[in-house]
């Protein structure tokens, strides 16, 4: 930073301190800034729940995960001095503690059934701490079995496990009631902290938001809520926080954490004109900004509004699971009674006491916990997963798509390549070299804003050579430029002036822009649209996965965009199309098997929707981004093949973990109804295939 920057950030400081009261500090809009509440708090896996809510008196009705993920933000403030860390998991002290002493209980009742006096009333002295145990382990599951019986809603697992335990104690089988019931709380445990793991990397990205803002008000800085700050108000950063608005740098340089936005880990240098955006963090550096656009118009608002509305849309396994489990439960609670009730009625040596057990524990083998935890909390995972990489999908439903993409079309100009014209090559005639050229071709372009025009003298002035002022100066529309006796159009306009073009290269893949002084012909430049970092790589990667094919649609002139094409690999081409040309394409597509397309501007729009996914670059136009399922916040063409990657990994551990519950309780089921299981092996088919399940499916947030 320069001696003036830094003075004049170093008063900004001031200024900004001495603007607060006496005594008072600062907000400091840090990267732990609250997060505000959003939709991502909303139940994981609507089925285990069989649609509860919460009460009026703010008690929940579902399982324990269902409830980490209801809480809002005011609990999670009340709630974060009070939480045991377990690496990247976090559990509440309050659960662990009546964990822990539920657990102490059931042990001390072990020892006294196992090592104390036997015989007489001595024989009920373990049911005191098995009693105490239960209920501190069970209390929950039975007052929401009981609410929800109330409201018509009895066939969940809570209904199931309280018969199962109440049946347990009924037959005499005290140590398996209650150790049935706290290994239950074991799992929902470990449901609840898996869940809230996903939930925090999620709510996370609304901590992108910061509520205030530093406004330059009559010289003065005066704190103020971030959505009152308007375009072209100047805002100041200092090193720690976060930066409220989308702006660009009026004094100040340094390093910006983008991390949270974009997923890229290495810092981004920035100095005055560079372009930041709300969400990201200065390192080091204060920063005096200008103010591009509102706080509800920025990107971070756009990344939270993607985040609330992204569990909206359920996948088919989700879907699939949530119809299943409104059959699933009632249909085992009839098997049970069947088992509990005809083998004693049609086999006359069947003891009524050993069948109503085997019901017991057919209730608690059934337990549909792990199949409604594991493929919602699978596809809440992935898309966590996917939002640390800076791809935001707007639910699981695409998700769900993504992984059977068979097709992937991707519009050119901003997608594929950057959308700005570059020089890319200077073709000298015999007897002229590139400094002449180049000096001439800004001496005719110097007046002119046209793209091309502002592309060559931008080069021209990375080489000191100016284009001088003065002279006669006509714009020749759709032609070129006639600057004195200097020449700069298309080849058209010089062999209409009469100019003999020698060596000129008859590759058309480029526009170019021929030069001629006192008509002699000194060369051509050639520019072109620059390819966009990554775009070879991601065509590479996506016929690794197995796309079938890539295709790539652009309104442009065929050569431009077949040379583009060639060049990143791509082997169909539509081209010069207009935007219900590209409809019409994508129709063709999208019958011939799933398709993706992606692309960022307006006119890309209708395609986006048409398409089975559309994806967005994150820079891409507002009607773009709307019409988008899944969101590009780096414009890394590279996160494609990604996304697409990460959507089959999250579909396969969903189906894993689905079969994997079904196999395994059915196996349970069947050695049940043979007589060949008890409480404890139904206590493994629940709670254990839980807990795989839920394992498995934290794998997709990595």
């Amino acid at each position: 930073m320069s001696e003036k920057e830094t003075g004049a950030a170093r008063d900004a400081g001031s200024a900004a301190r001495q603007s607060c009261p006496a005594g008072d500090k600062p907000s400091t809009q840090h990267a732990d800034h609250s997060p505000e509440h959003g939709a991502a708090d909303a139940c994981a896996h609507d089925g285990c729940c069989s649609g509860s809510k919460k009460d009026a008196g703010g008690d929940s009705d579902c399982c324990a995960a269902c409830a980490a993920l209801e809480k809002d933000d005011a609990d999670d403030e009340g709630e974060a001095g009070r939480m045991v860390q377990f690496g990247s998991y976090a559990l509440p002290l309050k659960r662990l503690v009546v964990f822990g002493t539920a657990f102490a209980l059931w042990g001390a009742g072990l020892l006294v059934s196992h090592r104390g006096p036997a015989g007489g009333l001595f024989r009920y002295l373990p049911l005191a701490p098995f009693l105490a145990a239960y209920a501190l382990a069970g209390l929950p599951v039975l007052k929401s079995a009981l609410k929800n019986i109330m409201k018509g809603k009895a066939m969940d697992e809570n209904f199931l496990m309280s018969i199962a335990t109440i049946g347990a104690f009924a037959a005499g089988e005290w140590e398996e009631a209650a150790g049935v019931m706290i290994f239950y709380m074991i799992g929902e445990l470990v449901q609840e902290a898996a869940v809230s793991r996903s939930r925090r990397s999620i709510k996370a990205l609304l901590a992108l938001k910061p509520g205030t803002a530093r406004v330059r008000n009559g010289g003065v800085w005066t704190e103020t809520a971030a959505a009152r700050v308007a375009p072209g108000d100047e805002v100041l950063v200092r090193p720690g926080e976060r930066i409220p608005v989308d702006g660009v740098i009026l004094e100040g340089s340094g390093a910006v954490d983008a991390s949270m936005l974009s997923g890229e880990s290495r810092p981004v240098d920035v100095r005055a004109g560079s372009e930041v955006q709300s969400g990201t963090v200065s390192i080091d550096s204060v920063l005096i900004l200008r103010a591009l656009r509102t706080a509800d118009n920025s990107q971070a608002a756009k990344i939270v509004s993607l985040v609330e509305s992204a569990r909206e849309a359920k996948a088919r396994p989700e879907r699939f699971i949530t119809a299943f489990a409104k059959w699933y439960t009632p249909i085992v609670v009839c098997l049970a009674v069947l088992t509990a009730i005809l083998p004693p009625v049609l086999v006359p040596s069947a003891r009524f006491a050993d069948w109503f057990y085997r019901a017991l524990i057919l209730l608690v083998i059934s337990c549909p916990c792990a199949l409604v935890v594991s493929s919602p909390l699978g596809y809440f995972a992935g898309i966590g997963g996917l939002s640390r990489r800076g791809i935001m999908v707007k639910g699981a439903v695409h998700l769900d798509s993504l992984h059977r993409a068979r097709h992937v079309a991707f519009d050119k100009t901003g997608t594929l390549t950057r959308g700005n014209f570059a020089i890319k090559s200077l073709e000298t005639a015999p007897g002229t070299d590139e400094t002449e050229l180049l000096q001439t071709a800004v001496y005719a372009e110097r007046e002119s804003n046209h793209p091309i025009a502002r592309a060559i003298t931008e080069l021209g002035a990375a080489r000191g050579i100016g284009g001088g002022t003065g002279g006669d100066y006509r714009d020749l529309a759709g032609h070129g430029i006639l600057a004195g006796d200097v020449l700069a159009g298309n080849r058209r306009l010089l062999e209409e002036q009469g100019v003999i073009i020698t060596a000129a290269g008859a590759d058309d893949s480029d526009t170019a822009v021929y030069i001629a002084k006192n008509g002699v012909y000194l060369g051509r430049i050639l520019i072109g649209d620059t390819d966009r970092e990554g775009s070879a790589e991601a065509i590479a990667r996506l016929k690794a996965l197995g796309i079938r094919e890539t295709v790539m649609f652009t309104g442009d002139a065929r050569r431009p965009a077949e040379a583009a094409a060639q060049r990143l690999g791509i082997r169909a081409v539509k081209a010069e199309l207009l935007p219900r040309d590209k409809l019409t394409a994508m129709d063709e597509l999208v019958r011939r098997g799933i398709t993706v397309f992606v692309g960022d501007g307006i006119n890309d729009a209708p395609v986006l929707a048409r398409s089975d996914v559309g994806i967005a670059m994150g820079s891409g136009a507002d009607a773009a981004v709307e019409a988008a399922d899944v969101i590009i916040m780096t414009d890394d063409p590279r996160r494609v093949p990604e996304a697409i990657e990460r959507a089959r990994r999250t579909r396969r551990i969903v189906v894993e973990n689905t079969v994997f519950a079904l196999g395994t309780k059915g196996i349970f089921i069947a050695l049940t109804v043979m007589g060949m299981s008890n409480m404890w092996f139904a206590l493994i088919a629940d709670v254990g295939v839980a807990l795989i399940a839920i394992v498995n499916a934290a794998r997709a947030l990595r």
